[in-house]
């Protein structure tokens, strides 16, 4: 008689026995590396430690790092992103993506992290490619009848002439980077003397500049997750800037409102959460997005979609959870549960 012996592999450690080991990634290499930063430490904060094994990831241009509690610093071996911590080896189960900008919202790390075979909370290489080049997202996104601004577009060493667009777009217009994200770079211009530059900085964040009209409406954000398949959709966020627009100060220093929900109708509500969802699914996306809308004589134009949305306390999608009535350590557990369902 054969004795058949089955080796059952069970996580015990000192951090917890089967407990996934989640690394939250934040930094980046771009301008938004510092709100990303904020974005990881509310994460960290707020994910149930006797749930989750949970290791905060720098990735930064001068290095890849965990960064335990206590302030030390190891390094990520590149090969399998595994980290050494209290003297054991660390290959996550989980990623829980909060980078902004270049590597982690333009697709870099997601293809990294697939060829590992790691699950992340962001989408897919591709669609984060995509919905990170605003006019190539927007260009597919109007094949599927989804309204968005009359577009310009002026690659940097190419020469252009203000008029031309200015009569194509109208002023006034809306001058941003194409790929760069926390409005860095953008500029409403309302003269055609101001308009070169305006053009000149965006040119500071991208080489490729987007020239939009502006439309007139109110400005609403709308969070959608997936949960257990199912493509869901927060109430409206409507934003009303204390400046000419939803800028940087108006996002982060405190010089606007943002009120949720939406002080819109419930048709117009119905109406921005349902092409939210559209674009969810057209894009073929996963975990959390944010997607801003202009809703201009009651119907919404979409103006951007983020795939790394902020997760600050100045940000909306935590203010929208808490807003739904969840908590916002189970909503982030929500989203690495579905990552670990859908890793095979």
């Amino acid at each position: 008689m054969r004795l058949v012996i089955f080796l059952v592999n069970v996580t015990i450690n000192a951090f917890g026995m089967d407990k996934k080991n989640i690394a939250v990634v934040m930094g980046g290499y771009s301008s938004e590396f510092e709100i990303s930063l904020n974005s990881g430490a509310v994460v960290c904060e707020a994910l149930d430690a006797s749930v989750y094994n949970v290791f905060a990831i720098h990735i930064l241009k001068d290095g890849w790092l965990y960064v335990a509690e206590n302030g030390s610093r190891q390094p990520i071996d590149k090969a399998n992103f595994s980290f050494m911590a209290n003297g054991e080896k660390i290959v996550p189960d989980v990623i829980f993506n909060t980078v902004h900008g270049t590597p982690g919202e333009d697709g870099y790390l997601q293809a990294y992290w697939n060829l590992l075979g790691i699950p992340h909370t962001s989408p897919n290489f591709y669609q984060s490619a995509l919905s990170f080049n605003k006019r190539d997202c927007l260009s597919v996104l109007k094949g599927f009848g989804v309204k968005c601004a009359n577009s310009y577009y002026i690659n940097k060493g190419i020469e252009y002439k203000a008029e031309n667009i200015i009569k194509i777009v109208g002023l006034p217009c809306f001058v941003k980077p194409n790929r760069a994200g926390s409005s860095y770079g953008i500029s409403k211009v309302n003269h055609l003397e101001d308009f070169d530059a305006a053009v000149q900085n965006a040119f500071t964040e991208d080489t490729e500049v987007l020239v939009e009209t502006a439309l007139v409406g109110t400005e609403v954000s709308v969070g959608v997750y997936k949960l257990d398949g199912e493509i869901k959709a927060f109430m409206p966020t409507e934003i009303v800037s204390e400046n000419e627009f939803f800028d940087y100060e108006a996002k982060y220093l405190g010089q606007s409102q943002e009120i949720t929900p939406a002080r819109i109708s419930s048709e117009e509500t119905e109406r921005v959460q349902e092409e939210a969802r559209k674009v969810y699914s057209i894009l073929g996306m996963s975990g959390v997005t944010r997607s801003e809308f202009i809703i201009q004589k009651g119907e919404p134009y979409l103006i951007e979609t983020n795939t790394t949305p902020g997760l600050s306390k100045e940000s909306i999608i935590p203010k929208q959870v808490r807003q739904a009535g969840m908590v916002l350590g189970d909503f982030f557990g929500s989203l690495i549960e579905e990552a670990f369902k859908a890793r095979g």
